[in-house]
């Protein structure tokens, strides 16, 4: 969930963060600054409320002490998952060539 939650909030070396850096090159690329901004402010907004949920899991105490034991299915989706976003962060050139080539599909 950390990793999911730094990934949407745009923080390297996530996936998540070569996915806005596009976005905005694509958009100052096109000479739209003032887009760019706007776009970053909401950036911002939206990285407060994704970090806010890593503080709540893990930073403060919760309401049930009860123990949560994920099913083994579960644990290895939630592993498999966080490992492709990091890999897909450190290693970013094979998805943004699959995006380059969709790009040029249309």
């Amino acid at each position: 969930m950390l990793l999911l939650m730094f990934s949407l909030a745009g923080v390297p070396p996530t996936v998540g963060f070569y996915a806005k850096l596009a976005v905005l090159q694509a958009v100052l690329g096109a000479g739209q600054v003032w887009l760019a901004v706007v776009a970053v402010l909401f950036a911002l907004i939206g990285a407060f409320y994704y970090i806010r949920v890593v503080k709540l899991m893990y930073f403060d105490e919760p309401a049930e002490t009860a123990p949560i034991r994920p099913g083994l299915d579960a644990g290895i989706l939630l592993s498999a998952n966080g490992l492709a976003m990091l890999a897909l962060g450190i290693l970013p050139q094979p998805l943004m060539q699959v995006c380059l080539q969709a790009i040029k599909g249309f």
